[in-house]
Order: structure tokens, then C-alpha cells, then sequence
């Protein structure tokens, strides 16, 4: 009776609880709806605070312009081997809030691009019109890096780049039709003010005002903005895109591709090569392209009208096409998201602003603390009201995640591991978590020259990076360092290959794929794209590719490189952030167990390794699980399969056998023992 005395307490205990919680609900005034949506289009996402209307417009723009590339090009579909998310504020206060600073202010431009490793991120204010139009120079570099060759030395012709980029950054777009062919500059050269010192010239003005260079010289320069020849380098800026105008409008760029075989690959002498691509001298092409410049007569209508007081900024284009993609050719969808969501995205970016980092690291920190815990839910329990307090983890997913990166960039790795165990236990079906943990586990083992812990879990989760985003090179990229691990070079070479063909200008996945053919003993191969990289434009990978060409050869005659065999003398083991996890989970399971018994469990948790040989669910939803390795034999028993912590796998299942695993349990006996967490591989 007194046992039942105290359910009933317990019971009125709780009722009265909840009680007060409804009351103090009701009371409580309404939050405010979170005025950010994320808006998702073919090929972006879009994050905003100004509305579903002008976040479609923004998602559209995007859409067109990125066609529009593919149009230049000749291209059916573009490569977009990272992720870009595009940050829209709606007012100029919060934008300049997190706009990087030059000279202790605040960027005046109303856009700017921000590359990273893992992902690219494009930040706009709304409060601008056309405010896309910012970005376009820097927009249309990343998509020429992913989707046009760079020499074998890594490099690009500085001339086709600059000039290519400048040409697309005078595009204009609405719903019916796109602009292009405009002076880039001329907006800013109309903007000077009388007495404002040495003024920005357009680049119609430099081609009208000065002797033009040679174009054997324009295309073997390289674009060195820190030079001090100032002027020679802006008027290779105005010539490359001058030159590029006419190749386009010319529908001359499968010559030029032709020029550059001849040239690089073929290193056949500059005047020849033009002869065979073009079919003319250099002499003959460089006047076509001046001819060309002379004709356009809207360029020089539009200086002169910039000219004239009051005269508007939007200067009139050179050609006008029909729009690729208009409005009703895109399905763009939306979703209003939590504010703290949009709050820690605009943190993750401040993050990496170097002059935002410290206040985007506060607002990181204050929202991965703040008071706001999502329950560990425990699914078909038959007593709920004895099980009602549930596991907690505070703090919001993505401030977790986004910590979780910055750890990484800077080889804190047991802290990245710890964010990523919190980012986990709020939302297990992020990708970008899966991905940070794969990220996590190679740079581990580099920094260690270990092996790859948890190789098989990296693999799985990889896999399902790819499927959310098949277009991941550096997914990619680390599944055939993984696969090269495990055993299988030949995945490997796929895996690696499909990155280089969705980023053909990173060298690093070059240099992998040298590694690969070294652990496949295909000598030959592996030196030839070694001595290749030695001449790369990036110094770091000159460096690698060097140092593992002076190995290849001990490599080639013993089987075993010099780093192997020093790496063989293993410092003594240490415990990896993923033991660390588990241990945390195993603490917060027990804990929560203490709490909701009134007994702590004060046996240690252990560590094992070995295969699951059965799984015995006869007492559901109990299980007890058969473990061996080797001689040693474990029971372990979890008195609920559905509510166990799982890594590697998103529901238990019966019917596991033969499956290798880790676990953390706490022991009962010399060979048995009750489970905390179970990892599948």
C-alpha cells in the first residue's frame, strides 16, 4: 500500500506541475511570429527577413543569372560542387551589422560573397534595389572555377577570367528579359563628385584614352592588382573584357578552347596557335577587337549620357535577350523558420568575417546555452508518467553546428566533437552534422597519422551526404580517401574522380588521386600527376606533391614510404573525441535514469569493442545482445531497444547478427552488463 501511496503522490505531484504550466501559458503574452523564412529554389536557399515575395524575387534572380552563365559558356547544366546559401536582409541596420569592415567601417557595396571550405554564402541588402547585381563579378567567378579546366599547373588565363567575369557583370534581369554588354565601371565613373582627387575611370574611357597592349602580351599576363603598375593593370582589365565581348558575340569560344590546347597542353608557339584556332594573326584579331569596340556605339552613348547632370545610373545595355527562366519556370518553396535558427545562421557567417568573429562567436555560445532543451523522446513506454522527465539537451542545433566548424578550422577537435554530440542529440537528421563527423574522423587521423576511426560510419554517412547533395565534391573527395583506406581503390578512383569533375580546378583532389594510385602501386601514374602538381600555382600542394615524390621511390622498392614507417613507432593510444562522446551520452543517460529513479547508477560505463553475433528480443521492448571478440563473450541487456542511443544507425532492429560494434556498457558481472549506447558499422 505505501508504494502505492507514493505513485498517487507522485501522480497529484506531476498533475499539479503541469497544471501550473498551462496556467502560466495562458497567461503569458503570444510570442511573435519569427519574421525569417527559408526559401529553397532549384539550386539555392534562401534565408530572409523582407517576406515571401521579395525571397522568391531573390531565389529567381539567382536562378536567371546562373542560366544566363550556362548561355555564355555553352553549357547545358553547371557544376555547384559546394552548397550556397543566400543571406537577404530586409534594412540596412542589419546588414551593415554584419558586413565585413574596411578601414574600421561597414562595406558600401549592398552585397558581398563569403567562399568556404564547406560551404559559400552570399549576403545581401534588400534595402538596395538590384542589390544582386552587387555580387555578380564574384558570382560568376565561382561558377567559371567550377565549370571551365584551369591549366595543369592549377592557374587560369588571367585575361579569359577577368574578362569573362567583367562581361557578365553588367547583366540586368527582370521577368521578361535579360541586359548584358554594358561598361561594368560606368555606374561608379557617373558617381564621382567634382574635387573628389583622382576618379575611377570606366573601362570604355581607358580603352578610348590610352594605346591599347599588344595581345600576345594581354594573354600571357598575369592580373597582379598589387603591382604598381596601377593604370597597365586596370587597362588589362578594360581590354580582357573588351576581348571577351567580342569572342562571345562572335561565338568564338570553342576556338578559344582550341587556342589554349594549342598553347598549353600542345605548347605549340603563341603566333602559330592562332593562326590554326582562329584563323588569323594576332595582328588581324587585335584589330577585329578593336573594330568591335568602335562599333558599339551604345557604349559610348551611355559615357556620355553618365556625363550630364542628373543623368540616371542605370545606363543602357548593348543587348537584350529573352529571359531563360522567368516566374513561373522556377518552383521556389518556402518555410517561416524559428528566429533563433535565423539568428545562428547570421552568427555562423559573422564567424567567418575575421573583424565579426568575436561577436559571432557571443551569439553562438549564448544560443548553443540558452535555456530552450528539446526532449529526447522515448517512443511506446507503458508507464509514461514514470518515465516523464526526459533527456535534455539545451541550446539551439545549428549555433551547435556552426561552433562545431569553427572547432574544426582550428584542429579542436575533442570540442568539435562534443558540438557535434549536441547538434546530434537536437536534430539527428541534419546532413550537414553527418558531414562535419566525416570532416572530423579524416582530419583526426591526419593530424595523427592514424588510421580513420569509425570507417565504416564515415562511409554510411558520406553516402547519405550524397544523396542529399550529390553534387558534393568534397563528399566525393573524402569517400574515396575513405574507400582508399578501406581496401577498395578502385571505388576510390571513381569516388575521386567524380570530384575532380565537379571542381576541376582543386588540386588537392589531384594530389588524392596520386595517393590513391601509390596505394594501388601504380608507380607510373601516381609520378606523373606528381611531377605535374610540383608545378602547381599553390604552393602548398608544390610543396606535398614534392615531398611525396621524394618517398615514391623508397616507397616503390621497400612497399613501405619513410612517413609509414615512422608512423609505425605509435605514440601510446589516446582517447579520440568519439569515446568521448559516447561518454557523454552514457553521462546523460544515466543521469536522467538517477533522476527519474532516485538512484544513481554508480557502476563505471565500459568501452568494447567486438561483433554483435545476436540479438534476443523474445522480452520486447527488452533486448539482450550477444558481443564477442575473441575468447571474451558479453550479455548486455537494454530494458527498452527503442529509446537505447544509437550511432550509426537510426532505429534498432531484431534481426542484427554478424554486425561489428562498439558499445558503452555498465557491467553487471564478469560477462554481462547493461547497455548505454550501441554503435553499428
Amino acid at each position: 500500500m505505501a508504494r502505492s501511496h507514493g505513485t498517487f503522490d507522485r501522480v497529484c505531484v506531476r498533475v499539479f506541475l503541469a497544471g501550473c504550466a498551462i496556467l502560466f501559458a495562458l497567461a503569458a503574452p503570444a510570442a511573435e511570429p519569427s519574421p525569417w523564412l527559408e526559401l529553397h529554389s532549384t539550386h539555392f536557399t534562401v534565408i530572409t527577413d523582407a517576406g515571401e515575395k521579395k525571397g522568391k524575387e531573390v531565389a529567381l534572380r539567382f536562378e536567371q543569372m546562373r542560366a544566363v552563365f550556362a548561355t555564355l559558356l555553352m553549357k547545358e547544366r553547371l557544376n555547384e560542387p559546394l552548397p550556397l546559401t543566400i543571406l537577404a536582409f530586409k534594412n540596412d541596420k542589419n546588414y551593415y551589422q554584419t558586413a565585413p569592415l574596411r578601414q574600421g567601417q561597414p562595406i558600401d557595396f549592398p552585397g558581398f560573397f563569403l567562399p568556404g571550405e564547406d560551404q559559400n554564402f552570399i549576403v545581401l541588402n534588400l534595402a538596395d534595389e538590384e542589390s544582386w547585381r552587387a555580387v555578380a563579378h564574384d558570382f560568376a567567378h565561382l561558377l567559371l572555377s567550377y565549370n571551365y579546366p584551369a591549366r595543369s599547373d592549377g592557374s587560369s588565363p588571367a585575361w579569359f577570367d577577368e574578362g569573362l567575369t567583367e562581361y557578365f557583370s553588367s547583366v540586368r534581369l527582370d521577368d521578361k528579359n535579360y541586359e548584358i554588354g554594358g561598361d561594368p565601371e560606368l555606374r561608379s565613373a557617373g558617381a564621382n563628385q567634382p574635387g573628389a582627387g583622382n576618379p575611377q575611370k570606366s573601362l570604355t574611357e581607358l580603352l578610348s584614352s590610352q594605346p591599347w597592349l599588344a595581345l600576345p602580351e594581354l594573354l600571357t599576363m598575369k592580373h597582379d592588382t598589387s603591382s604598381s603598375e596601377g593604370t597597365r593593370c586596370t587597362l588589362f582589365c578594360a581590354q580582357s573584357w573588351m576581348t571577351m565581348h567580342y569572342l562571345l558575340h562572335e561565338k568564338k569560344l570553342p576556338e578559344t578552347g582550341t587556342y589554349f590546347d594549342l598553347v598549353e597542353n600542345q605548347h605549340v608557339p603563341v603566333e602559330e596557335a592562332f593562326q590554326k584556332a582562329y584563323g588569323m594573326t594576332s595582328a588581324q584579331l587585335d584589330q577585329a577587337v578593336k573594330d568591335y569596340f568602335h562599333s558599339l556605339t551604345p557604349l559610348v552613348a551611355a559615357l556620355d549620357a553618365s556625363r550630364q547632370p542628373g543623368s540616371q545610373s542605370r545606363a543602357p545595355q548593348v543587348y537584350q535577350f529573352p529571359e531563360i527562366i522567368g516566374p513561373s519556370d522556377s518552383v521556389i518553396t518556402s518555410k517561416v523558420i524559428p528566429e533563433a535558427d535565423a539568428r545562428a545562421i547570421v552568427a555562423e557567417i559573422k564567424i567567418r568575417i575575421p573583424d565579426r568573429r568575436e561577436a559571432g562567436l557571443q551569439e553562438l555560445q549564448a544560443l548553443a546555452t540558452a535555456p530552450a532543451p528539446t526532449p529526447v523522446k522515448k517512443a511506446d513506454q507503458k508507464d509514461a508518467i514514470e518515465n516523464a522527465l526526459p533527456v535534455t539537451v539545451a541550446g539551439n542545433e545549428i549555433a551547435h553546428r556552426a561552433l562545431a566548424w569553427d572547432h574544426l578550422q582550428h584542429g579542436e577537435f575533442e570540442a568539435a566533437a562534443e558540438e557535434l554530440g549536441n547538434a546530434a542529440a537536437l536534430k539527428q537528421d541534419d546532413m550537414w552534422i553527418r558531414y562535419y563527423f566525416s570532416v572530423l574522423k579524416y582530419r583526426m587521423s591526419q593530424a595523427k597519422h592514424a588510421d580513420i576511426q569509425g570507417l565504416p560510419n564515415m562511409m554510411q554517412d558520406l553516402r547519405a551526404v550524397l544523396e542529399w547533395y550529390p553534387e558534393f565534391a568534397d563528399a566525393d573527395d573524402l569517400m574515396a580517401m575513405a574507400r582508399m583506406e578501406g581496401g577498395g581503390p578502385v571505388a576510390a578512383m571513381q569516388a575521386e574522380r567524380a570530384a575532380m569533375q565537379l571542381s576541376p580546378r582543386n588540386q588537392l583532389y589531384v594530389y588524392h588521386l596520386a595517393e590513391i594510385y601509390v596505394s594501388d602501386k601504380k608507380w607510373v601514374a601516381a609520378q606523373g600527376l606528381l611531377e605535374r602538381l610540383k608545378a602547381s600555382s599553390n604552393p602548398q600542394i608544390a610543396a606535398k606533391a614534392s615531398e611525396r615524390l621524394e618517398q615514391l621511390t623508397t616507397e616503390q622498392k621497400y612497399g613501405v614510404s619513410p612517413a609509414t614507417a615512422a608512423s609505425a613507432k605509435k605514440l601510446p593510444a589516446q582517447p579520440s573525441p568519439f569515446d568521448v562522446l559516447e561518454q557523454d551520452a552514457a553521462k546523460r543517460a544515466a543521469q536522467a535514469q538517477a533522476t527519474q529513479s532516485g538512484t544513481a547508477d554508480r557502476r563505471p560505463s565500459k568501452f568494447f569493442q567486438g561483433r554483435l553475433v545476436d540479438v534476443d528480443c523474445s522480452q520486447s521492448p527488452a533486448a539482450l545482445l550477444t558481443v564477442s571478440s575473441g575468447a571474451v563473450v558479453l550479455k548486455l541487456r537494454t530494458a527498452d531497444y527503442k529509446s537505447l542511443l544509437l550511432i550509426g544507425a537510426d532505429t534498432f532492429s531484431c534481426e542484427w547478427n554478424n554486425r561489428s560494434v562498439s558499445v558503452n556498457y555498465k557491467p553487471g558481472g564478469m560477462s554481462d552488463g547493461d547497455l548505454v549506447s550501441l554503435e553499428v558499422r
